[in-house]
């Protein structure tokens, strides 16, 4: 009795687990706002034009910042905060596997196991492919 008790007691902490995040909306994280002030001190400053922007890998650039913003609220609980995978896939390495339309049409239609967001607008689904697609 005392094993079965112990395993459904695991079993619960293990799926209050997986259900965390979300809910902390009006939390404040300290490194967040250092980047914050780093970028807005470079751009008051003059200094790093390109930082915040990368190559998108057809000749355009993307703004990184907004892409990442972008992920953090759609994408991240299920794909980690640093790409790295969760209940969904790790990310790090997508762009050597999809083009930023095919990354695209899985965020509006979905693929495997991820639903279609159809609450992320077609700007941010190509912002966030495009950011994806040059992680390789």
């Amino acid at each position: 009795m005392k094993k079965l008790l112990s395993a459904l007691f695991l079993g619960l902490i293990l799926v209050l687990s997986a259900c965390g995040g979300g809910g902390d909306e009006g939390a404040t994280d300290d490194s967040a706002n250092d980047e914050t002030t780093e970028e807005q001190t470079a751009e008051d400053s003059g200094e790093g034009a390109d930082e915040g922007t990368s190559d998108s890998g057809d000749g355009g650039t993307v703004d990184t910042a907004a892409a990442e913003a972008v992920y953090k609220n759609n994408c991240a609980q299920c794909h980690g905060g640093e790409l790295g995978g969760g209940m969904g896939p790790a990310l790090t390495e997508i762009g050597s596997k999809y083009s930023a339309d095919e990354i695209v049409d899985i965020i509006k239609n979905g693929k495997g196991g991820m639903p279609a967001q159809k609450n992320v607008s077609d700007e941010d689904a190509q912002l966030v492919a495009s950011w994806l697609a040059t992680m390789e």
